[in-house]
């Protein structure tokens, strides 16, 4: 049995679609972990499934989000049947307004819990969507797609899979995924519907790869709890419990805990705050009488009555909890305080989160994370619970998603591991263009797509050549130099004048370089006939580049000005 290889450079341009032939596209979620979203055509339409965002690292700074590409759908928007939603996480769920913009009335299909999560959401954004609630058992015609819905297991309540009957063949997309088999709230992944659709025959298989590295089955969410209860048993002082503010179960766990041990609770952060207070009146969350309290009464109890259920797990810059890491947050943090963070670190948010324990620690708070204690299991399926999907399934072609590339590649591995063969097994890119007709499924090309960020309200303007300027400025400085050039002798009237910021060395340091700049001007000048100012701004570029990185060992943003006199 050949190993599943790395994804290979991609075809340039897909070709036509052939009738009666099912085109999957994947605009995000794949070689990344967020950004989630497929494009599924036949027969002139289009379905989608989820429209997430991704969050920036930090080589993307002042970057707000990222959005997956919509300009391979931007001129067919009008064929567009339905946005499924899989389930309610930002990375499925928070493009929804970017896209929602272009067209504001196209279906989105998703079940109540994640509908209302959306619907907050779109509410900021003042769009009104058209929406259709469905349920784990329910079908759905939305054009040339049969969408059956499936009941699955996540970190978050009412997620769901979606199986789609097209003329071309069946998908089974399950989102994202585990199989917790003591879950919360009693709905489990619903294996017999897997059962079902495994004879009935699963042309594609689109499964979620997060934890497919991961050997063995994920631990049920019941085990947090006990733990949970015995740490707030222990704590003297305030409790602050950082999660993701979709995280209705682990919020429900410690309501549990802090109603046990005669503690208050307060929401700190908007989106817990408002996440929150959609899933208590929808009945996912579960609320003892008297124990929640307004943040801005929180001063006025004993400490140990007082838990703080706190967005910023993940290091986000203005998230409760990192403002509280840095003192600018009303919640003021001190000795004896102990910060849960009940979360998962999502890959290329550790500098993030370590920088904010580091900052909770000075303060005098006691850190307790995944690492030292058991406080968070994750929401997506292992290498064990794949491999029963596989088995139960017997997929004829496998798309793993949701990952990075070393996710992708392990979950392709298990895959053959069930006898699925290696050229069954499709490891893609975000833009990679799958066909699938006869119950074969392949890659016939690529299109276009790249990331698109959201700074503050500017939408797509910001590209990576802004991003690497960006990191110039931050990492290697700034230098400005102003000369005045009379035009006729080449002789410099004014200048050159030099200002430099991100450097620690004094400016007469730039002393050395002016005669320079002034030899290398005039020689332009006398020595050609014919000169533009932009000419003359790159010779005093190349001239101070060449000296700073030289004498200096540096390359930072250089801005000449060469005014003509």
């Amino acid at each position: 049995m050949s190993d599943a290889a790395p994804p290979a450079a991609l075809p340039a341009l897909p070709p036509a679609l052939e009738p009666g032939t099912l085109r999957v596209v994947p605009l995000g979620g794949l070689g990344e972990i967020g950004r989630n979203m497929a494009v599924f055509e036949i027969s002139g339409k289009l379905l989608i499934v989820d429209c997430g965002v991704l969050f920036p690292e930090e080589n993307q700074p002042g970057v707000d989000l990222i959005l997956p590409d919509f300009s391979y759908i931007e001129d067919r928007l009008d064929d567009v049947v339905g946005l499924v939603l899989t389930h309610g996480h930002e990375d499925h769920i928070g493009a929804v307004p970017y896209l929602l913009r272009l067209k504001g009335d196209i279906p989105v299909i998703g079940s109540q819990l994640t509908l209302a999560l959306v619907e907050a959401k779109l509410q900021e954004h003042r769009i009104r969507p058209y929406t259709l609630t469905v349920s784990e058992g329910q079908i759905e015609q939305l054009g040339p797609f049969e969408c059956e819905f499936v009941a699955v297991n996540h970190s978050i309540p009412d997620a769901l899979a979606v199986f789609l009957r097209t003329e071309a063949g069946t998908v089974l997309h399950t989102g994202d995924f585990k199989m917790d088999q003591l879950p919360l709230d009693g709905r489990i992944t619903d294996l017999r519907a897997f059962a079902r659709l495994g004879e009935e025959g699963v042309d594609l298989f689109m499964v979620d790869s997060t934890n497919a590295d991961v050997p063995g089955f994920t631990t049920a969410e019941r085990e947090i709890g006990p733990v949970l209860e015995n740490l707030f048993g222990q704590v003297r002082k305030r409790i602050i419990v950082a999660s993701f503010s979709s995280h209705v179960h682990r919020v429900q766990q410690v309501l549990d805990a802090a109603h046990a041990h005669g503690r208050f609770v307060c929401f700190a952060g908007r989106s817990m705050v408002r996440n929150m207070a959609i899933a208590e009146k929808l009945g996912y969350l579960r609320v003892p009488d008297g124990i929640l309290v307004d943040i801005k009464n929180v001063d006025d109890l004993p400490d140990d009555r007082v838990v703080l259920m706190s967005t910023g797990s993940q290091g986000e810059p203005m998230a409760a909890l990192s403002r509280m890491a840095n003192g600018d947050h009303r919640i003021t943090v001190g000795e004896g305080d102990t910060v849960i963070l009940a979360s998962s670190l999502i890959p290329g948010n550790e500098n993030a989160v370590y920088r904010v324990i580091n900052g909770l620690l000075k303060l005098g708070a006691d850190v307790i994370h995944k690492g030292n204690a058991k406080v968070h299991v994750s929401g997506h399926a292992a290498a064990g619970e794949l491999l029963y999907c596989y088995n139960i399934l017997r997929p004829r072609n496998v798309m793993p998603v949701h990952g990075e590339t070393r996710h992708l590649i392990a979950n392709g591995k298990l895959a053959q591991q069930t006898g699925v063969p290696a050229s069954n097994v499709l490891l893609t890119e975000d833009g990679s263009v799958i066909d699938l007709v006869d119950g074969i499924a392949r890659v016939v090309g690529a299109v276009e797509c790249g990331y698109v960020y959201v700074d503050g309200s500017s939408v797509g303007e910001i590209t990576d050549a802004d991003l690497k300027d960006r990191r110039i400025l931050g990492e290697e400085g700034f230098i400005s130099i102003i000369t005045v050039v009379n035009r006729t002798t080449g002789k410099i009237v004014s200048g050159p004048d030099i200002h430099a910021r991100g450097f620690a060395e004094d400016e007469s340091v730039f002393d050395e370089i002016r005669p320079r700049i002034s030899a290398a001007l005039e020689d332009a000048v006398t020595n050609t006939t014919e000169h533009t100012t932009y000419q003359l701004q790159q010779v005093v570029r190349r001239t101070v580049g060449t000296w700073v990185n030289r004498r200096l060992r540096r390359r930072p943003m250089i801005i000449p000005v060469v005014l003509e006199a």
